[in-house]
């Protein structure tokens, strides 16, 4: 139902005194590992693609940043949109239509 490739920025102006560049992350990827239910990943860190080093807020380089969820055992992983995501759908690229919205709702609801 959503798209094969989905990035999110939050879109809410950055404050004021955070120097953090803007950090999109990528969502979903065809290219990425699609967890499936009986799946216990556990071990995970977010990898900056841009800047080719883990993510920590303020310390991976300089410019935009554009954030991957990296399993230990998998590799890149495409993620379930967050709660973050859902409450500020504004930051999705491509737009997601309502009925994606929708759906992308009610299966963060349902587990």
């Amino acid at each position: 139902m959503l798209p094969r490739r989905l990035l999110w920025c939050d879109p809410r102006p950055l404050p004021p005194r955070n120097r953090q560049e803007p950090v999109t992350l990528v969502v979903r990827d065809p290219g990425f590992h699609e967890p499936a239910d009986g799946e216990d990943c556990t071990t995970f860190r977010y990898v900056c693609e841009a800047h080719d080093r883990d993510h920590r807020p303020g310390s991976c380089g300089e410019g935009p940043h554009l954030v991957a969820l990296h399993c230990a055992e998998h590799g890149p992983e495409s993620m379930w949109p967050q709660p973050l995501m859902l409450m500020f759908p504004a930051g999705f690229d491509p737009p997601l239509s309502q009925a994606q919205l929708d759906w992308a709702r009610a299966g963060w609801d349902a587990v």
